[in-house]
């Protein structure tokens, strides 16, 4: 179990790990990596959503159970716009495709799109963070 102090500085590190990814992922995307751009999409929002669990004392190294908890206790309980499960379970799909499947090709405009909301989503969990 982690203690308050600790807590509080490893959320504030994971927020500021998703900042840092939101610029690299723009780097990336104008260098025209797209499949790695793609992967740093989904570390960022799992950077924050790592921080959302961490200040709710929830703490997993499992990318499903953590994204379980998130659609259990923010999206089904309506804390948060369904959209928020939607851009994170796309985000995870597509890391997964871009990571192990061969030949995946992410057009310029999805990945655009994929960093839009990406950025979306940093936003409102560092709102729910902040409240």
């Amino acid at each position: 179990m982690i203690d308050e102090k600790d807590r509080d500085s490893l959320v504030k590190y994971r927020l500021q790990q998703a900042n840092d990814t939101i610029e690299l992922a723009r780097f990336l995307l104008s260098s025209n990596k797209l499949v790695i751009a793609v992967n740093r999409i989904y570390y960022g929002m799992y950077y924050a959503l790592t921080a959302l669990a961490l200040e709710n004392k929830f703490e997993t190294s499992k990318h499903a159970q953590l994204i379980g908890w998130f659609n259990k206790e923010f999206i089904a309980s309506k804390r948060l716009d369904s959209k928020f499960g939607k851009i994170l379970r796309n985000a995870f799909q597509n890391r997964t495709k871009g990571d192990y499947d061969a030949f995946i090709d992410f057009s310029k405009a999805e990945v655009e799109l994929m960093l839009d909301e990406m950025v979306l989503f940093i936003d409102e969990i560092k709102k729910v963070l902040n409240k």
